[in-house]
């Protein structure tokens, strides 16, 4: 990386922000006053207290950095919290939220996130959910390090705490219009009032529309826009100072298309090299053959033209709602605190599944989409007060969810796939010379009339070119509504306590111990009939030296992620349970009013599940079994709970103006939860070290399943994360802020790895992983803004200039760490200019997102389907399959607008 990024990284920390609000803490059951930035009263131990008070590593966005951000959902709050990194990839159904380089990856429902997202008080399901408009927000907290003691779910590396604004007994109304670039338009309102003397009413709403970024060459669309609306109401009851009672309602509904993908190319990441040169690579001949646009290999990826199949979209619908109920009771010398809640969201969403141009892989629109649907019941209660004269501050309480997943999945080859398959298998082989795109078999006439001539394959010749005839033919079948369901069952109880041993030093001691049970099934039904036909007829040549190569790659190709009607009446179930205590425990030292030590340890847990991919249920698509019932296990598609032990030590200061806090972390995980898509399946492993690996140090990374395992004794932690937190915020003059946030983390893998903790080995797709830093995890982030609102004469006007910054180090997008999916350091800028009325009754604004239209890439991955095979004159050392080619899920671009905004 170069010299000059440092520099501008020192600097904008000198300058700059992680938060407006730094350290603020979910508020559970909180008075949500905020008198000044410095003087926040959080609930982050559930009592009310000053935030820099509070022992633990914590940074808060409020409502007005939010508004200056242009922050509607979690992901512009990576420019104001620099230790978190929200990401979106294939759908936005699942997000990926990471905090200090720890987060759950892929869009597999079955995997929980690391990083939990609560919504007034609310678990929602999927960290995804959080990519939704939010509404009017109060703050949002982000909690660093696991959270495995006071919230309603366990949460291994994190959780987002996101407060809406609650009704008041005043009344008081907002509006507010926003016009940009790609015809985005945003409208916004509130209102909110006294409906008796102890009720109160509040009603939120946004609508969004926006044209897409990538535009679809082939058909003439746009994917990645915007077009959803968001409603919200709220009563607050209120019949004394003693009693609350708060009812909340919401639904959000999306119709957009997302997300499109492009190839990466060798001017962007030199890795990439003559992947893409058709000389070189026979799956880009074979695409460009069959009408791949050549193109879409060689322009520049961030015009954002993509190439998709013909009548192939990315349209989805996604819906989410939910009710839930908060009660806080104060009685003597206790308060009792409950939260009821139901959620229900779906999400559907089709997609040309394969990224290119020629019909591969497809989930068509509606009925025969890739549906998620998601029930949850939750219920929590705390009971909180003081004893031995205020000595000790107590807290108990339970929890119980019930949460149902349904997953319906219509993936299903495409028009072009058999041709497809049978050419990559020509072009990559001795039949090469005979390769012609246009032909059943994808072999040229004159060659096969040669092949049968010279009986190329012995006896076996009409068999095998029956077989090529037979994959060639393969074409829209798979599966019709395969469906997947999980039942979940959480419960709880945890008590949390203070013990003010001296006025000036407390021990906090928290422990919490869950139970939650999975129940597993699923239906199949897929019309891939090639697959077993393909199988029985050539299972016998798979023993013969001369064809199995050929045999092999033909059955493979035909029932390419399990794609077969074997499935079909073969229901699978499965049921998993884990018990597991967690907790925390706290020494601080408050030596003053101005300056706070602390020092923790606490242990987090995320649940284990099943991978709800059929392609995992067997490491073998080509073993000839006679039935379902004899090749595919379900225990292939369990994964264990993620485990974590946290250790930190951090102090803040205040000094008038001025706040620094640091923090220094290390966090060990076991089990570590990993998807991966290796191009062909979605692999979901845990991941663990190993003391003593059998094979000798550096086994993990030989190609072999028969090596790099370990006895169970000496596996340990598979994932470190430690480093340090710098946070700093100051007004050095009036109506100036200008604050700054720096994160030195090294989150890595372990030189030796294995998979579960019994030591099994982890597939060979992973190898690269050992001594390298996770995916999406620089080791250097710094974050930064100035605010500065100066008031025009004495007219009651006054401005707003607003900038911040976000400074990255390298980094690698692909959860496998393949160096093609590096990622350069880079820095995005956001900026804000406005006028505002007296009292800020009105603004209007101008503001730019990715001011200097920064390019990047969110996540790389295996472009589906598309490796050739290994041989000269192109192996790339870097991946067993040689001739992988790689695709990518790019950020925004930049966007900018106008704002105008009111009050009554």
């Amino acid at each position: 990386m170069s010299k000059s990024f440092w520099l501008v990284s020192v600097a904008c920390f000198a300058l700059a922000t992680p938060a407006v609000a730094q350290d603020a803490a979910p508020a559970q059951a909180a008075e949500d006053t905020a008198t000044g930035d410095n003087d926040i009263i959080v609930t982050a131990q559930g009592r009310a207290q000053q935030l820099q008070d509070v022992p633990l590593a914590i940074s808060a966005v409020s409502s007005e950095t939010m508004q200056n951000s242009g922050a509607n959902d979690i992901r512009q709050l990576n420019q104001v919290a620099p230790s978190l990194l929200v990401s979106s990839t294939g759908s936005e159904a699942n997000g990926s939220v990471r905090i200090r380089g720890v987060g759950t990856v892929g869009d597999n429902p079955g995997l929980e996130s690391s990083v939990a997202v609560f919504i007034d008080g609310v678990y929602r399901s999927r960290s995804g959910i959080g990519l939704n408009e939010l509404g009017e927000v109060e703050r949002v907290e982000v909690l660093r390090g696991p959270q495995g003691t006071l919230f309603g779910r366990n949460a291994s590396a994190g959780l987002l705490n996101i407060v809406s604004k609650k009704p008041a007994f005043e009344f008081g109304a907002t509006a507010e219009a926003t016009y940009g670039n790609y015809d985005f338009w945003r409208l916004g309102g509130s209102v909110t009032g006294p409906i008796s003397e102890t009720l109160a009413a509040r009603v939120d709403g946004v609508w969004v529309k926006r044209d897409g970024f990538y535009k679809d060459v082939v058909n003439g669309t746009r994917i990645n826009d915007r077009d959803r609306y968001f409603v919200r109401g709220q009563l607050l009851f209120e019949p004394t100072s003693d009693l609350s009672f708060r009812l909340i309602g919401d639904y959000t509904k999306r119709d957009e298309s997302c997300c499109a993908a492009v190839y990466l190319r060798a001017a962007d990441n030199p890795l990439v090299g003559g992947l893409l040169d058709p000389a070189q690579n026979p799956i880009v001949r074979v695409l460009t053959a069959m009408g791949q646009n050549p193109a879409s290999f060689t322009n520049d990826p961030y015009q954002r033209d993509v190439y998709v199949s013909p009548g192939r979209t990315y349209a989805g619908k996604t819906k989410d709602m939910g009710i839930s109920g908060e009660l806080n009771w104060n009685f003597g010398n206790a308060r009792l605190t409950s939260i009821t809640a139901y959620r229900d969201y779906s999400s559907n969403q089709a997609s040309d599944t394969d990224y290119s141009q020629i019909d591969i892989l497809y989930r068509a629109p509606g009925k025969s989409a890739y549906q998620r649907d998601f029930q949850t019941f939750s219920q929590e209660l705390r009971l909180q007060g003081t004893a031995f004269d205020d000595k000790l501050d107590w807290l108990v309480g339970g929890y119980y969810a019930n949460e149902k997943l349904k997953v319906t999945d219509n993936l299903k080859f495409g028009r072009d796939y058999g041709r497809f398959a049978t050419c990559r298998i020509v072009s990559g082989s001795t039949l090469a010379a005979f390769f012609d795109a246009s032909q059943s078999g994808c072999i040229s006439a004159a060659g096969r009339a040669g092949l049968v001539a010279t009986n190329a394959f012995g006896a076996a010749t009409p068999l095998v070119l029956g077989a090529f005839d037979r994959l060639d033919g393969i074409r829209n079948v798979g599966d019709n509504d395969a469906i997947y369901r999980q039942k979940s069952e959480n419960f709880a109880i945890f008590t949390h306590n203070i013990v003010h041993i001296t006025d000036k030093i407390d021990f906090t001691a928290g422990l919490r111990w869950t139970t939650e049970t999975k129940n597993f099934r699923a239906n199949f039904n897929n019309n891939n009939t090639a697959c077993l036909v393909q199988k029985q007829q050539l299972g016998s040549l798979l023993a013969v030296p001369a064809l199995a190569a050929t045999a092999g790659a033909i059955i493979g190709l035909s029932c390419q992620g399990n794609s077969s009607s074997e499935l079909n009446g073969y229901n699978l179930s499965d049921r998993m349970k884990d018990d597991e205590f967690t907790g925390t425990a706290v020494l601080s030292y408050k030596p003053n009013s101005d300056m706070l030590f602390y020092a923790s340890y606490s242990k987090g847990y995320k649940a284990g599940g099943f991978n709800l991919d059929r392609s995992a249920l067997t490491t073998s698509t080509i073993f000839p079994f006679a039935s379902a019932s004899s090749g595919f296990n379900v225990a292939n598609l369990r994964f264990d709970a993620e485990k974590v032990d946290a250790y930190e030590i951090g102090t803040k200061l205040s000094f008038g103006n001025f706040t620094f806090n640091v923090s220094a972390f290390r966090q060990d995980f076991s089990n570590f939860q990993l998807n991966t898509f290796n191009g062909t399946v979605f692999l979901v492993q845990n991941i663990n070290g190993c003391s003593n690996l059998v094979g000798g140090s550096g086994a993990d990374e030989d190609l072999s399943l028969a090596t790099g395992t370990c006895a169970p004794g000496d596996v340990t932690y598979g994932v470190r994360s430690q480093g340090v937190e710098l946070e700093a915020s100051m007004t050095p003059a009036p109506y100036v802020r200008v604050n700054a946030g720096l994160t030195w983390a090294r989150t890595k893998y372990r030189g030796d790895l294995v998979g579960r903790d019994t030591g099994a080995a982890l597939d060979p797709a992973l190898r690269v992983l050992p001594g390298n830093l996770m995916s999406n995890a620089p080791e250097i982030v710094t974050t930064g803004s100035f605010t500065w609102t100066p008031p025009i004469g004495d007219s009651g006007l006054s401005g707003l200039f607003y900038v911040d910054a976000r400074m990255m180090g390298d980094y690698n997008t692909g959860s496998d760490l393949f160096p093609q999916k590096a990622q350069d350091g880079f820095a995005l800028v956001n900026a804000r200019v406005g006028l505002r009325g007296r009292d800020e009754k009105w603004a209007i604004e101008l503001w730019a997102q990715n001011l200097f239209d920064k390019g990047y890439t969110q996540v790389g991955f295996n472009s589906p389907f598309q490796a050739g095979v290994t041989s000269a004159p192109f192996v790339d050392p870097q991946y067993p399959g040689g001739r992988q080619i790689f695709s990518a899920y790019l950020a925004e671009p930049r966007t900018y607008g106008v704002t105008v905004r009111g009050k009554f």
